[in-house]
């Protein structure tokens, strides 16, 4: 079985990482949160979350990590030397995935990871910026190789799906059976 671990760092943006998480085991994969720090972590609006595990060597053996923007939960996913280890770890390893969404790439750029890499973020000159050895595009989401990015909250549910496919689920299905596929942005 796949096994997914989504990062929670204090500040993390709350349904960037809870929805994806909730697709990924109703697609069901083995899906751990895991904390920095302690069991509890606050995220960006307040909501406190009981992580799973707590962050240790025990990742390596995951099949993807995803990486979840909010502030300062991007920053402190950045800050975090063990982070910055397991990404690189993941990205010298093809087999395995590592995913970032919103502010996030932040991540992957102290990682040293994204030169001539096509990613996508947070739309913004800020992270323009701040990755800009990257080949930045303005896609929902990106996937270069075993780097799979995406831009905000709105774009969650889509990226989560294309996670799914990429772990060999079915996100088709999901789709059907979470009404996804009944919605339509011109319905609003």
């Amino acid at each position: 079985m796949r096994k997914i671990a989504v990062f929670l760092a204090e500040g993390f943006e709350e349904g960037e990482s809870l929805f994806v998480i909730d697709v990924l085991r109703r697609a069901g994969f083995k899906c751990d949160s895991i904390s920095l720090n302690d069991e509890l972590v606050k995220g960006s609006h307040d909501i406190v979350v009981k992580a799973d595990k707590i962050i240790s060597d025990e990742i390596k053996d995951y099949d993807m990590i995803v990486l979840p923007g909010g502030l300062p939960g991007a920053t402190n996913l950045r800050d975090n030397e063990k982070v910055i280890e397991l990404v690189k770890y993941f990205n010298e390893n093809k087999e395995k995935f590592i995913a970032a969404i919103c502010a996030a790439p932040m991540v992957l750029e102290r990682a040293g990871i994204i030169k001539g890499r096509t990613i996508t973020s947070y739309p913004g000159e800020k992270y323009n910026n701040l990755l800009k050895e990257a080949n930045y595009v303005e896609d929902i989401v990106a996937i270069d190789d075993n780097l799979i990015t995406s831009r905000g909250p709105a774009t969650t549910l889509p990226f989560a799906y294309v996670l799914v496919d990429i772990l060999g689920g079915d996100s088709e299905a999901l789709k059907k059976g979470m009404l996804y596929n009944m919605v339509k942005e011109s319905d609003f």
